[in-house]
């Protein structure tokens, strides 16, 4: 029921102005509005006001303004004296600002949301690198785990949005915040190249904690005073040389100080290897439950042990345990694990399950695992002037990267799966909801923008379809014969039928 109500809290608006566009053109050039609908089908609240009814109708999906005399077919029946009111008898000029009063309205919204955030400030969460594996593109073009994102070509990054290059823009400076300090990056990435391979490493980043091979718990610190939670295990594993301070933990959240610990390494392997040495094992490899009937259970594996290799491989964390029994080619898997102090091992046979054509093996174990929060910033506020601008910047920019998109699927270098429908847009915006209201809104303005320019396809049914006709009007000196524009209707219904069964047939096969 939340994720409803926030989805109609965000269509809501976009589809309130995109109708009132229409209506306030509509009345503009003295047409009467019959209906303006927010939704469609069964209208739960209508009431009349003037020569307009306005109503919210059952399905959330659009809304429509019906205006007198907006059927080509029936142009003659409209009485003399009505034609002054009957959208078919206004001219070219008039009728086009109708038409694309909806469009437009879509993008002055996302105007005035960019505009309104860089007045008042934007509370974001921090673009940071999750955990980069050593044989990918990002470590080698110095991208580490946990940097956070500042810069792309000298432009500042607020959203996931602004990672995006221009079509044919090539990301040769890259400013990241790294341990507290900043560095520039000289790289190469093309198009959405880096952003496509960030996306496959998301900031799930560990806590600072640890558990002895006795089971009694610890975290690690760069302070000696006190404990930094917003520094992650896999950052610290990240300096050559760390000279790191070991809490042992007492009860609940409380801490006291224990050891200085000095670690030389040059890999991230080697500084768990290190600690291992030390007895340490980072907290996530500790098994929080197991799934009763599952293959861990059946072996004996319960809550509290401590995995530290499979199939004689050692591992370093939760994921790798995962990583490493699905590329394994054995039917079972050797795990070794701590319990009370001493080392043991099992054979496990793992569950193969298929979905979406891929084969996952499970072996039914839970990770005690605690990953770091977002880190939320405020920006201060840009000022009058300097806002007028930057919204202006960013509806531009949000439209050129639209189009491009738009543009690779044309071409097919984005695949159809990409488009969602209403279940992803719902899902996109409870979950920007619920990280902040500057990305719920954000991404608003954003879906405004794409749906002001969806409009604008020359498609029949769609307002460019609209406009198509006009055009065609002015160089055919006169309307489209009857005929021309039944089959234009028909095809453009049948390619937005398409699209929209398309959208819905991707939302289901990525939800269920």
């Amino acid at each position: 029921m939340e994720k409803i109500i926030i989805f109609i809290l965000f269509l809501g608006p976009l589809v309130f102005f995109h109708e009132l566009g229409h209506f306030f053109f509509a009345r503009l050039f003295g047409v009467r509005v019959e209906t303006f609908s927010i939704g469609f089908g069964p209208k739960l609240i209508k009431f009349l006001r003037g020569d307009t009814e306005y109503a919210i109708s059952a399905i959330p999906l659009g809304g429509y303004v019906k205006m007198f005399g907006d059927d080509p077919r029936k142009k003659d029946e409209i009485p003399q004296e009505l034609r002054d009111i009957s959208f078919i008898h206004k001219g070219k000029w008039a009728r086009f600002w109708i038409v694309i009063g909806g469009p437009l309205a879509n993008f002055i919204l996302a105007y005035f949301i960019f505009f309104s955030l860089l007045m008042s400030g934007e509370r974001i969460p921090e673009i940071k690198t999750g955990v980069i594996p050593k044989d990918t593109i990002l470590f080698e073009q110095g991208i580490r785990t946990g940097d956070i994102v500042k810069k792309v070509n000298g432009r500042n990054v607020y959203n996931p949005a602004d990672l995006s290059l221009k079509e044919g823009e090539i990301l040769t400076a890259l400013e990241v915040e790294r341990l507290g300090e900043r560095k520039v990056l000289n790289t190469t990435f093309t198009g959405n190249q880096f952003l496509e391979n960030l996306m496959k490493y998301p900031p799930y980043l560990r806590k600072p904690l640890l558990v002895g091979t006795d089971g009694k718990e610890y975290a690690l610190s760069f302070d000696k005073e006190k404990i930094d939670f917003k520094r992650s295990l896999d950052e610290m594993a990240q300096r050559s040389q760390s000279k790191l301070y070991l809490f042992s933990k007492i009860i609940g959240e409380q801490y006291k100080f224990n050891k200085e610990v000095l670690i030389t390494h040059e890999t991230s392997d080697e500084f768990f290897i290190k600690l291992k040495e030390l007895n340490l094992i980072p907290y996530d490899l500790t098994v929080k439950s197991v799934k009763m009937g599952s293959p861990a259970d059946k072996t004996g594996v319960r809550a509290g042990d401590i995995f530290v290799s499979i199939n004689g491989e050692e591992i370093f964390s939760f994921e790798d345990l995962r990583n490493k029994l699905q590329i394994s080619k054995e039917s079972k898997a050797k795990l070794t694990f701590y319990r009370d102090g001493k080392l043991q091992s099992t054979e496990i046979t793992p569950e193969v399950k298929t979905e979406n054509d891929q084969t996952y093996k499970l072996i039914g174990v839970y990770s005690s695992g605690e990953f770091l929060s977002p880190n939320f910033i405020m920006t201060e506020s840009k000022g009058l002037s300097s806002a007028l601008v930057a919204a202006l910047d960013r509806t531009w920019d949000g439209t050129v990267k639209t189009f491009d998109g738009f543009k690779k699927l044309l071409k097919a270098e984005a695949p159809f799966k990409s488009i969602g429908g209403p279940l992803s847009i719902g899902k996109v915006a409870s979950d920007s909801f619920n990280t902040s209201l500057s990305y719920f809104f954000q991404l608003m303005a954003l879906i405004s923008i794409n749906l002001g320019i969806i409009n604008l396809f020359p498609i029949p049914v769609l307002d460019g379809g609209h406009i198509m006709f006009i055009i065609f009007e002015i160089f055919n000196r006169g309307p489209l014969s009857e005929r021309k524009m039944e089959i234009a209707q028909q095809v453009g219904l049948s390619i937005l039928l398409m699209l929209m069964v398309g959208a819905i047939f991707n939302d289901f096969s990525r939800f269920f």
